[in-house]
């Protein structure tokens, strides 16, 4: 029997339906979660994949048998399950989601009390272990399956980051992907000034308009369009889980989300001076500048969601943002969500009475970047050792946290190898010099050579 299930990746459990994620390999997960935690309680939704549903039935026989008791709150995004989770201050949530992959996969997130989350290095490696022995006592009392409805109380929360009443009738385009975000959307309507053009709005499992993935730049041209189409003030769209969100100004361009750390950031520290904002390495200098500015602190994490949310919990900060558009708020338990950052964003369009072109311009300007760059290469450790050796003498400092990234006067770069595939991840930076990131991102995709990934 091979030590490893496919399925099981660094943060979550992820893979094809059916050879390597099935209802049967479901059950047993939900049998190994049982027995690495030992809950009482633990909430249970899916997202809108046409596998989802009989993947969280077979997962729940799993914690009923194990004598859990399960609250189910079926279609949702995976913000809603860490929502109930701390809200309701249960032991432990999944969600059955593969976010932003095709169809033809689905996968797991899993978190603890407080909606901690399980990854590699707090537990998932155990989870996986336990599954893959599938050797499973019977419990003396099964658990029960309780119906929860949650989305007053979500709603309420969400609401309770802006003023409504601060909010002007602002026209917004949301692109629900495949329909994910699009009942959350719908929920709010009623209650905020807006007037909201829904794109891809319906849920629908045979994913008809492609893989819910904004960060794909196919995949933002009709949001950009119906922006300028509408006259609209401000573009959103949402990954398949929405937990990440991405935005589009009044002109139909994509706004870096880089930028958006920073615009949100600032935000925080003018309402809580001197508080702490947690950034990942890929692109830092403007992030740390705005804290600078205000007296914050900002505070490095590693990339990816679990080390955010630990790195969160440690500085107690206020709030975190990766440039791949996770944002992460210490009132919603150190957690991400998707739906908090247009919020945020369209209230203080309306305070300000300013655009969102605007709002991003200084930072911009600022910090002109690069924008991520996947390369595919056949050794990308290799390669990335070769471009270290090449600039590292010249450089200020070198950090490792993710990666490798070198410092200089006016410019910086990241380099790191993708978590699933041969690719290389590109970030350039500098200061106030578009000419010299463009022309450091070609030098050094030069060196990195292969093919777009």
């Amino acid at each position: 029997m091979s030590d490893t299930l496919p399925c099981f990746k660094p943060y979550d459990v992820r893979g094809r339906i059916p050879d390597e994620l099935n209802e049967e390999l479901a059950y047993r997960i939900g049998r190994a979660y049982a027995d690495f935690l030992a809950p009482k309680k633990v909430v249970v939704g899916q997202d809108i994949r046409l596998s989802s549903e009989s993947l969280a039935e077979a997962l729940i026989r799993g914690l009923v048998d194990a004598g859990v008791n399960v609250l189910r709150i079926g279609q949702c995004g995976t913000e809603e399950v860490y929502f109930a989770t701390f809200h309701y201050e249960l032991d432990g949530g999944i969600i059955v989601t593969a976010s932003h992959n095709p169809k033809e996969f689905n996968g797991m997130k899993f978190v603890r009390e407080q909606s901690i989350p399980i990854s590699g290095h707090t537990g998932l490696r155990e989870i996986e272990k336990l599954t893959r022995a599938n050797a499973f006592q019977p419990a003396t009392t099964p658990g029960v399956v309780t119906e929860l409805d949650h989305a007053a109380a979500y709603e309420r929360h969400l609401l309770g980051y802006i003023d409504p009443d601060k909010c002007r009738p602002l026209k917004i385009v949301v692109n629900a992907g495949n329909g994910g975000a699009g009942k959350v959307v719908d929920a709010l309507e009623g209650r905020l000034p807006f007037e909201f053009v829904k794109v891809h709005h319906q849920p629908n499992g045979h994913f008809p308009n492609g893989v819910p993935n904004p960060m794909l730049p196919q995949n933002r041209v009709v949001t950009s369009q119906m922006i300028l189409d509408t006259g609209a003030d401000l573009g959103v769209a949402w990954d398949g889980d929405f937990d990440r969100c991405f935005f589009f100004d009044e002109q139909g361009g994509f706004v870096e989300g880089y930028y958006v750390v920073g615009l949100l950031a600032a935000e925080f520290l003018d309402r809580s001076p001197g508080d702490k904002i947690v950034h990942d390495p890929r692109l830092i200098w403007n992030t740390v500048d705005i804290a600078t500015r205000r007296q914050g602190v900002a505070v490095q994490s590693a990339t990816g969601h679990a080390l955010m949310k630990e790195t969160m919990r440690q500085a107690d900060a206020i709030y975190g943002g990766e440039m791949s558009a996770h944002h992460y708020f210490r009132n919603f338990s150190y957690c991400d969500s998707g739906m908090i950052p247009w919020l945020l964003v369209a209230e203080l369009m309306s305070v300000r009475k300013t655009p969102l072109s605007a709002l991003v311009a200084e930072q911009r300007d600022r910090y002109p970047i690069s924008g991520e760059i996947n390369r595919r290469v056949d050794h990308p450790k290799d390669v990335i050792a070769q471009i270290r050796g090449i600039y590292e003498q010249q450089s200020l400092g070198t950090d490792l946290t993710d990666g490798v990234s070198l410092e200089f006067d006016n410019w910086r770069f990241n380099l790191r190898v993708s978590n699933t595939e041969p690719l290389i991840r590109l970030n350039v930076e500098s200061r106030a010099n578009r000419h010299l990131t463009s022309e450091k991102t070609g030098e050094l995709l030069d060196l990195i050579g292969g093919e777009p990934g």
